[in-house]
């Protein structure tokens, strides 16, 4: 394989070109065309940035197969030398040294994925040429996972009680909601106050900034950059404060910054009404349920009954009337009440091959919810039921030690976007949230309720607010899912437009972002991140799996360190699974247990 080599115009615009083949320097550039002029990094973004001296990076072996470090980076960019906060990497090396292309710098979303989480799992889900030409690179922001945490309780019992009334996949009741206002607004006042310094200064712009001092300690003229889903807006953050600085960004299940933000009149909005993730998610569950129909029962045993939709909207309707109540001989007795139903739904959808679970929980709920059902179907669904709450409450986190999960999240959004004035306003905005976008508008709509700004008070004076318009020197490719129930494919679509130098790729896929998903989607990011090459205007990819079609289901890459550890890294030419995104949003697993 030849060398790739970096080659700078007297313009400043970055192509590869292949030592010892026949492709010019003006031929590669000709595969990708740059626009005449671009953007530079602003002078004070320069200066925040530049004067960081280039961080030593001491690398230890760790987790079998990756390798370790942590650095100090300023608290404020704006005092250089003054407070520090602790930031943690973790990179997997190129596998082809000689032919080495840079570092590959890895977000999975959230806000609050752990980078160095993501970065370990690149063999099970990153293609092979990848792996074998950039260090795969992952950075846990600050206040996340092995860096220095943000912490807005003293401890586990503050938390704890102040968390009470969040213990629901969304309210629902009037006293859930009432509940959740409460415990919102501890929250939300814990962070502002017991969180401090750091709530205030881990914006997504000061991540990006610390992204930029990194690749320059990994030795990096210019950022190769993937980010998913929220890892999108840090991304597109990155793209227009440093736009003259990367070689190659694509971001997979698109946030649109703007919307993400609140920018002017939107500031009084929730930010589901602007970002529309339950539009994305009613879109996806509808059209499974009509492809249930088209199927027939042979296929979809949902559709025996003439009509899968009304099937589905009976179950929610009886649990809004009345939560069902299991009694099981070796669970006990659990509940499963109208937002376990919904919340599980809006779990599985996040699974390319969701579709089969919530064709199968919505049949066993329409028999357990009906007084008149009995037999051996009854006794069934029941039992699947209840394996199902069995494997929520071995999934579900206790105590020890200090889960910061919900602030992480809270910290990034509550700092970086503008939200509603009081946390009273929730209850009547998600229900018009809900009018909307069935089933999944309070879903999506409470979980930025500790972000009202009468209760969340701390700022980042620095939080960047846009343009986000501006032209790059390298061309941005923007990757959207058709049935995204996270980051809605208008997301990607608005987005794309947004930015003068970038290509939409537009896919066909179920599940939440598409890389993984769709051959065709993989192919292209891997060639535009190897070799800068786009693939062409309007092309639209379509996922390897289809509801109601035969093709085997899509597992995650496993993003516990600890378990990758033990597994050790993947040889070359092993079956891929799908990267371990992270939703902008806390999402309920499978089915509560209470």
């Amino acid at each position: 394989m030849p060398r790739a080599i970096r080659s700078l115009t007297a313009t400043g615009i970055a192509g590869i070109v292949l030592a010892g083949s026949a492709v010019a320097p003006a031929a590669a550039t000709a595969a990708t065309p740059q626009p005449p002029a671009y953007d530079r990094t602003s002078a004070a973004e320069a200066r925040r940035v530049d004067r960081v001296p280039t961080p030593k990076l001491d690398w230890y072996a760790c987790y079998d197969y990756a390798e370790c470090a942590t650095v100090r980076l300023p608290l404020d960019y704006d005092r250089p030398k003054g407070a520090t906060t602790e930031v943690a990497l973790l990179r997997v090396k190129a596998r082809d040294r000689q032919h080495r292309i840079g570092s590959l710098f890895l977000n999975p979303g959230g806000p609050g994925g752990s980078g160095t989480s993501i970065a370990l799992a690149a063999p099970y889900f990153l293609g092979d040429d990848l792996l074998d030409r950039f260090d795969i690179v992952g950075v846990d922001p600050r206040g996340v996972a092995s860096s220095d945490n943000v912490r807005c309780f003293p401890s586990v019992k503050d938390q704890a009680r102040a968390y009470a009334g969040l213990n629901v996949a969304f309210p629902y009741t009037k006293a859930e909601e009432k509940a959740y206002v409460a415990a919102s607004k501890a929250v939300g006042r814990a962070c502002s106050t017991t969180g401090k310094p750091l709530t205030g200064a881990a914006s997504t712009a000061e991540v990006a900034r610390d992204m930029d001092v990194l690749r320059r300690a990994v030795g990096d003229r210019e950022l190769t950059y993937l980010g998913f889903s929220y890892g999108t807006a840090l991304g597109q953050y990155y793209a227009n404060m440093f736009p003259d600085r990367f070689r190659a960004l694509v971001v997979d299940g698109v946030l649109n910054p703007n919307a993400w933000i609140g920018q002017g009149s939107a500031r009084s909005q929730l930010q589901e009404t602007r970002l529309r993730s339950a539009d994305g998610a009613y879109r996806a569950l509808h059209e499974i349920l009509v492809r249930c129909a088209k199927a027939g029962a042979e296929k979809c045993a949902l559709a025996s009954g003439g009509d899968p939709a009304g099937a589905y909207e009976t179950v929610a309707r009886r649990l809004r009337e009345k939560p069902l109540v299991v009694d099981d001989p070796d669970l006990g007795q659990f509940t499963v009440r109208y937002a376990d139903f919904v919340g599980a739904t809006l779990s599985y959808l996040y699974d390319p091959s969701g579709w089969q679970y919530i064709v199968d929980l919505t049949g066993e709920l329409l028999v357990l919810t009906d007084p008149a059902a009995a037999g051996p179907g009854r006794a069934e669904a029941r039992a699947a039921v209840a394996q199902r709450a069995a494997q929520a409450r071995r999934q579900r986190g206790y105590d020890f030690p200090y889960d910061n999960g919900l602030e992480t999240f809270l910290t990034v959004d509550c700092t970086d976007a503008y939200h509603p004035k009081s946390a009273e306003a929730w209850p009547a905005l998600s229900a018009r949230e809900d009018r909307r976008a069935p089933y999944f508008g309070r879903a999506w709509a409470w979980g930025t309720a500790p972000c009202a700004r009468d209760t969340w008070t701390v700022r980042d004076e620095d939080a960047y607010t846009g343009p986000f318009d501006r032209t790059s020197a390298a061309p941005v490719l923007v990757v959207g899912n058709y049935w995204d129930p996270a980051t809605n494919y208008q997301g990607a679509v608005s987005s794309a437009k947004l930015l003068p130098n970038s290509r939409l790729l537009s896919s066909d896929s179920w599940g939440h972002t598409a890389y993984g998903t769709s051959a065709c989607v993989t192919g292209a990011v891997d060639a535009y991140l190897l070799r800068g090459t786009l693939p062409a205007r309007g092309t639209v990819c379509t996922g390897d799996a289809q509801p109601f079609q035969e093709e085997p289901a899509a597992i995650r890459a496993e993003a516990a360190k600890s378990e990758l550890a033990r597994a050790g890294a993947p040889g070359r030419g092993e079956p891929k699974r799908l990267p371990p995104v992270v939703a902008p949003l806390p999402v309920a697993g499978t089915l509560t247990v209470r």
